[in-house]
């Protein structure tokens, strides 16, 4: 389904695909230290708790952030057994009510939860359990709001594209779409 742009749409879907562009970067270098701490493991017998939580941080941090990049370039994951046999109006409806009333408020009650998560985590200057684990764990924590607020400033983008798929406005000003080619 080809949903219209819309200026709120355009502009976050461009800046969130350029941040993950940037963050996709992360899962090079969490495959370096999972290398570097295989070979450190294996062949010099010194495993390091450090790297172990570093590969956690790294993966939560690809993960937390790629969700908002899958939803605005559609790459979710969707079930399309029944979506695909309904007209593109009926996809537009289904879309809108999913978001209405399953994603935005999952996104605002994590958002909700997560705050005093994080707070806690920063007044107790929270470190990790393990002998000689990262510390300030409140940062790793952060993540989570981070990657939500942005799923939440997606799913607005993605809603207002559905919006003016079904109701016509708002309107797109004379923009290029953001995945064209200029000449």
């Amino acid at each position: 389904m080809q949903l219209p742009h819309t200026n709120v749409s355009l502009w976050v879907e461009k800046q969130v695909t350029r941040l993950g562009d940037l963050v996709s970067w992360i899962w090079l270098v969490l495959l370096a230290t999972i290398v570097v701490n295989v070979v450190m493991r294996y062949l010099f017998g010194q495993g390091r708790i450090e790297f172990e939580e570093i590969q956690w941080h790294l993966y939560a941090i690809g993960f937390l952030l790629g969700l908002s990049y899958a939803y605005v370039s559609d790459i979710h994951i969707r079930v399309d057994v029944v979506r695909e046999k309904l007209s593109e109006q009926a996809q537009a409806w289904i879309e809108l009510y999913g978001i209405v009333l399953l994603l935005l408020p999952f996104v605002i009650l994590v958002l909700y939860g997560v705050i005093p998560f994080i707070s806690y985590s920063l007044e107790t200057n929270e470190v990790s359990e393990a002998p000689a684990g990262l510390p300030f764990r409140w940062i790793i924590k952060s993540f989570l709001a981070i990657g939500f607020l942005l799923l939440l400033v997606a799913t607005i983008a993605r809603l207002s594209r559905i919006w003016c798929f079904l109701f016509g406005w708002p309107h797109v000003s004379a923009v290029q779409e953001p995945h064209e080619e200029s000449n």
